[in-house]
Parts: C-alpha cells; sequence; structure tokens
C-alpha cells in the first residue's frame, strides 16, 4: 500500500504540482512586476509614492470581488479549464500595462488584473491539490507548488532589474517589462488547457491499480471528515474557525504586500545601490525564504503539526520588520530583507492545508476564497500604507513599525487555531 502511495505521489508531482508551479511563477512575475516597474516608470510618469501605493494596492480590490465567485465557478465547472481562462485574460491586461500613460489608467488595468487573476490560488488549494493527494501529503504538495513565489523573484528580479533600464525601440524599459512577461503568460494559458486534467480516472499516467488507490484513499478521507460534520457552504463561509483564518490571513497578507511591493524601493532608499544590483540582490532573500518554506511544509507533513509550523516564522518577520525600521546601514536593511522574507514566505505551505482537514467539495472552496478575498484586502492595505506613511514621514520606519506588528498579531492568533488531524479533520 505505502509503495502504491509513494508512485502515485511522485506521478502527481510531475503531472499536477509541476503545471502549477510554472502557472504560479508567471501569476506572481505579472502581480509584482510592477514593483520593478515602478524603479523607472514613477518618474516618467509623475507618479508619487501615494500613487504608486494605491496602484499597487488596487490590484486586489478587483481580486477581492470576484474571489469568492470564480473559486465556486470552477469547482461546478472545471477547475484546470478554470485556470487556463485565468491565466490568457490576466496576461492581455498585463500587456496592456504597457500603455499606461496616467494615474486613472494605472489603477484601472490594475484592478482588471486583480479581477483576471482573482481565484487561481483558492482553485489549486481547495479544487485541484485535494483531488490528486492525500490530507497528510497536501502541506508538502502546496509548499512545492509555492516555492514558485520565490522562483519568480529569483528569476524575474534580476531581469527586471536590468529590463527597466533598458530601451527597446520605442518602448521604455518598463514597458517591455509589461509585455514580455504578459506575452509569455497568454502562451502558457492555452499550453495548460491541453496539460491539467481535473478527474484521475482520465488520465494515462495512472495504471488502473494506482487509480483505485487514489479514488478510494480519498473517498474514505471525505467520508472521515463528513462523519464529523458535513459543511454547506454557507455553514463553511460563517464557520467561526473559518472567520478567524479570515482575519489572521488578512493581518499577514498586510505584511507580505507591504513587504513584496516595496522591497526593492526600500532597498534603493537604504543603500543608493543600482537598479541591476537591487535586481540580483533580491535573489538571495528569495533562495532563503524558499528553503525555509520547504522545510516547513516537510516538517509539517512528517509532524501533522500545523500552529507553531504556521507561527514561527511569521514571528521572525515581525523581527525583521522591526530591524528594517530602525536600520540605517545598508547591510542592516538587507539582512531585515531576509528575515522579513523568510517570515512572510514561510508558512504557506502549512497555512493552505488547514482548511482542507475539515473541509471539502464547494465548502473548502468557498471558504478558502473567502479566507483568500478577505486576506488580501491586507494586499491593498499593505502597499497604500506604506506609500501614505512613507510620504507623510518622509522614511520608511513607521510603516515598517506598523507592518512588523501586523504580522506578530497575526502569528499570535495562529496560535489560537483549533489542532486539526490531518487524515480525519477532528
Amino acid at each position: 500500500m505505502q509503495g502504491i502511495q509513494k508512485r502515485v505521489e511522485r506521478k502527481a508531482y510531475r503531472h499536477i504540482v509541476l503545471p502549477l508551479f510554472i502557472a504560479s511563477i508567471l501569476a506572481f512575475l505579472d502581480r509584482v512586476n510592477v514593483s520593478y516597474a515602478a524603479l523607472t516608470m514613477n518618474q516618467d510618469l509623475g507618479f508619487t509614492a501615494e500613487v504608486y501605493g494605491i496602484g499597487a494596492g488596487i490590484f486586489f480590490a478587483g481580486y477581492v470581488i470576484f474571489e469568492i465567485p470564480g473559486a465556486l465557478w470552477a469547482e461546478k465547472w472545471s477547475p484546470s479549464k478554470w485556470i487556463a481562462r485565468i491565466m490568457v485574460t490576466w496576461g492581455i491586461v498585463c500587456m496592456l500595462m504597457a500603455f499606461i500613460e496616467n494615474e486613472t489608467q494605472f489603477f484601472i488595468y490594475r484592478f482588471l488584473l486583480g479581477a483576471c487573476e482573482a481565484s487561481l490560488y483558492p482553485v489549486i488549494y481547495a479544487s485541484v491539490i485535494p483531488r490528486w493527494f492525500l490530507t497528510a501529503d497536501r502541506p508538502r504538495a502546496i509548499a512545492l507548488t509555492l516555492t514558485s513565489l520565490q522562483i519568480s523573484v529569483i528569476l524575474g528580479a534580476p531581469l527586471a532589474g536590468w529590463m527597466v533600464g533598458v530601451t527597446l525601440g520605442s518602448f521604455a524599459g518598463w514597458q517591455s517589462l509589461f509585455l514580455l512577461e504578459g506575452a509569455i503568460t497568454v502562451i502558457y494559458g492555452i499550453v495548460i488547457f491541453f496539460w491539467l486534467k481535473d478527474d484521475p480516472e482520465k488520465v494515462s499516467w495512472l495504471n488502473p491499480e494506482e487509480k483505485t488507490f487514489l479514488r478510494e484513499s480519498l473517498a474514505r478521507e471525505t467520508a472521515n471528515k463528513v462523519s464529523v460534520q458535513k459543511y454547506s457552504v454557507w455553514q463553511a463561509l460563517t464557520n467561526p474557525e473559518v472567520l478567524k483564518l479570515c482575519l489572521i490571513y488578512f493581518l499577514w497578507v498586510t505584511g507580505f504586500w507591504g513587504f513584496g511591493f516595496w522591497m526593492p524601493t526600500v532597498l534603493k532608499a537604504a543603500s543608493g545601490w543600482s537598479n541591476v544590483a537591487i535586481g540580483w540582490l533580491s535573489v538571495i532573500p528569495m533562495v532563503i525564504s524558499l528553503i525555509a518554506m520547504v522545510y516547513i511544509g516537510n516538517s509539517s507533513a512528517r509532524t501533522g503539526e500545523k500552529r507553531w509550523h504556521g507561527a514561527s516564522p511569521l514571528m521572525i518577520g515581525s523581527v525583521g520588520m522591526l530591524i528594517g525600521a530602525f536600520s540605517s546601514k545598508s547591510y542592516i536593511a538587507y539582512a531585515s530583507v531576509i528575515l522579513a522574507a523568510v517570515g512572510v514566505y514561510g508558512p504557506f505551505g502549512v497555512w493552505w492545508s488547514y482548511p482542507t482537514t475539515f473541509l471539502t467539495g464547494a465548502a473548502a472552496a468557498g471558504a478558502i476564497g473567502m479566507i483568500n478575498s478577505v486576506g488580501n484586502i491586507g494586499g491593498f492595505i499593505g502597499p497604500y500604507s506604506i506609500g501614505y506613511l512613507k510620504d507623510l514621514t518622509g522614511n520608511f520606519s513607521l510603516a515598517y513599525i506598523y507592518l512588523s506588528g501586523s504580522l506578530m498579531l497575526s502569528a499570535l492568533l495562529m496560535l489560537t487555531l483549533k489542532k486539526k488531524d490531518a487524515s480525519t479533520g477532528e
């Protein structure tokens, strides 16, 4: 039995996690490329820090509005085809970003980018991964999928740092950045339409014995969860534990996107390094946080513990933000960025496996969609608050104190979650 499970896992990593991994790389690149474009775009277009903060954050308004409907529709229709649709549409909008001329257009395209990208991750966590991995294996599968977040920076930051300083024909560097990354996304969206599948019974890469094992094992887990409590979508959305998850994720994401959208600008202000240097130096924090996320996901899968595996890195991130708030030396600022990166990225694999320990099907899709929606309101609050506080005070210190407190409160609340058994959901 153990041998069959391992074979199924290995095949699912190749045929399910790999295409999701690539899709997530492109999602994160197209979401945060504006942070590198801003190194020259803001000056070219005359954007203030507050205008940029609003534009970076308004992405999440569109994201939040369409998150739950998208997740529910994908579960009802086809998760894999929905992901393909998402990618083609957001790729087109990303390319349109190259043609913005004023702040109104900036706000509109960032909103549309969020609307088009909405529900990608809830569909991955609630509708795709649970169809191919048993509950105990999901933290590892999700963690490996989400290493894409750091890989996107490792690959994209040096490219973006170089491109924003290069003029190609009539296009400025930041325009070329949007065009290139958007076009790649459209092409891959078409590829994933044919590559990713929904139903284990319809794939050729599992033999009949493996299909039977996966089908029966998943059915057993679902039956165990339902025997404890079967949740309707409404019951899931109003469940106190789900509501607490919403608050935790909101506080975490405030710090995550506050850090993500402003990291290049903060490093430049603290160090005076060139755009190319900042691009390359963004790689090291991402590599270290990637190692941390994989380790935490594997450790949680091995031990079954989730709360401390999620809270501990957030505490580290909080300390990193606090150090950054009071650092005046470039090497200390850089060290604080490394700690902050470990903190905001480290818990992801554990985090998104938690709701599926007690929710299944449409209830899980709806709940994860709501958690991600409420959480990503913080995606507006974080970038905007940094821009506002920077314009108000003339530096980033107060903004980073705010983000530090948000991460620490998120960590403390995570420790109050109910303990869930990986196999039964009890």
